[in-house]
């Protein structure tokens, strides 16, 4: 048995991207390999084939590794309801809340979740490739830590430290996370990556040698910027950074895409994105919410507080304008729950009875018990399949996948419904029909699960031809 654990200098260094690489590279050459992090903080998550909500980048990384995803491989998932209280999953069901005050010094049982987890997932397989969460540089929560030095040193781990190159500073944050570590935390960390360069490697390689004199760390090697390759990220910071696809269609659809304070599985729309003609972008902008082709209201974590943030934005009559117009609105979970009548929720927040936007029928009342599915159906002769995560449940006639419809208004409580290509496309055709657009699929593009499959290949890819594989391997079979 052995294992890695793979940290960054900070929130979206690339630890995701790097974990997901190495998953793929090493299953290819025959490792029983398989991803794991200890702890997630993330509203962007996934429910699994044995029901157990994880973080979204840990089910990508099973899927890189031919692993079947469940609760062991993300056993602690903190879900933010507000800036100091956070709901926990364990090994993939609710687990009640931590308040801020608790974040530091009351975790002692979700780290012997995590630590239980760990051992457990190590005894089945060749390699466990773990990923830490934000940077182990945090002193003011080494005490408490179990997702990164913490981890690393219970179970005697080597620790890879990815550095992002791209947003600056890469080597004072490698040499300073290196500093502030205390002695027995220091002597696990063994490497470095740099992530997301662009440029002449030869202009770099002496600040990576003065690096690698004055720390004794190795350079792993430097990944260069991918431009084809996106995540299902849990940081905020990765909301709303997917790139333009680069087609040339010359009739195109343009989607609003809100962003509430609390917006919950943002990566619904990456889908949309994916496809040719459709230009995605996030916003809170009113006139790029009222001129879009279509708008988006996505799921939130805190439904009735984001419906109160929509309305002091003035961005409700925006939603009731469109819907009165004819003008596409489509509602996602949480963003579906604001398009109904009403709202019950003494579950989420203590507001009681509020009233919804009002532009589809239907009463939301939110239980004590989360609903966690992968349901499916067919909508016009295709396929649909997604994932529930929530704990209103809406009462309404079905008319939809998931929900309901009533002119140009769709809502769903499902997740994931836009990554079936028949399915999106075809609803995208209606789209373009409302608001008058000449824009058609191009049914010759890859799909958007095989794009995702291809971005992992591509990830490897990277990984086989700028890490020293070999070296990363030999460090990780140090581990006892």
């Amino acid at each position: 048995m052995s294992g890695l654990l793979v940290t960054g200098t900070s929130s979206d260094a690339g630890k995701s991207l790097v974990v997901t690489g190495l998953c793929r590279a090493w299953a290819r050459q025959g490792v029983r390999v398989a991803p794991f992090k200890a702890q997630n903080m993330s509203n962007n998550s996934m429910v699994c084939a044995d029901g157990a909500e994880i973080g979204r980048a840990q089910y990508l990384q099973c899927e890189a590794a031919g692993v079947e995803a469940s609760g062991v491989h993300n056993p602690v998932l903190l879900k933010p309801g507000s800036d100091r209280q956070a709901f926990v999953v364990v090994r993939g069901k609710p687990a009640g809340r931590l308040e801020a005050g608790e974040y530091a010094t009351g975790r002692t049982h979700l780290a012997e979740a995590a630590f239980a987890a760990y051992e457990e997932l190590r005894a089945s397989v060749d390699l466990v490739v773990t990923e830490g969460a934000g940077s182990p540089a945090e002193i003011n929560l080494r005490a408490g830590d179990y997702v990164n030095m913490g981890l690393a040193r219970r179970f005697g781990l080597p620790v890879a430290l990815v550095g992002d190159i791209d947003r600056g500073g890469v080597l004072a944050a490698l040499y300073g996370t290196w500093a502030l570590l205390d002695d027995e935390d220091r002597a696990l960390l063994r490497t470095f990556v740099i992530n997301k360069f662009r440029g002449d490697a030869s202009v770099l390689t002496p600040g990576l040698d003065e690096i690698s004199r004055r720390t004794g760390l190795s350079c792993a090697g430097v990944l260069p910027w991918l431009t084809d390759v996106w995540l299902d990220s849990e940081d905020a910071l990765s909301i709303g950074r997917w790139r333009p696809d680069g087609d040339a269609m010359s009739e195109r659809l343009s989607v609003a895409v809100v962003r509430f304070p609390r917006t919950s599985n943002a990566t619904d729309v990456d889908a949309l994105a994916a496809e040719p003609g459709i230009d995605v972008h996030i916003t809170t902008d009113l006139d790029r919410c009222r001129e879009a082709d279509l708008l988006v209201l996505p799921g939130s974590r805190a439904t009735v507080d984001d419906l109160a943030w929509l309305r002091r934005q003035g961005l409700d009559a925006v939603v009731t304008e469109r819907a009165a117009a004819g003008r596409p609105v489509l509602g996602i979970c949480g963003g579906y729950e604001m398009l109904v009548e009403t709202i019950e929720d003494a579950v989420e927040s203590s507001a009681g009875t509020v009233t919804g936007l009002s532009v589809l029928a239907g009463r939301v009342t939110f239980h004590d018990e989360k609903v966690l599915a992968r349901p499916n159906e067919r909508w016009k002769g295709h396929d649909v399949d997604g994932y529930e995560i929530h704990h209103g449940v809406v009462d309404a006639e079905p008319t939809f996948p998931g929900g309901s419809a009533s002119g140009s208004v769709w809502g769903t409580i499902w997740h994931g419904t836009f990554e079936n290509d028949g399915f999106r496309r075809a609803w995208l055709t209606e789209v373009a029909a409302a608001v008058g657009s000449a824009w058609t699929p191009d049914l010759t593009a890859p799909g958007f699960r095989a794009r995702r499959s291809a971005m992992i290949d591509a990830l490897a890819d990277a990984c086989e031809a700028s890490l020293d594989l070999d070296h990363l391997l030999e460090l990780a079979q140090e581990a006892p």
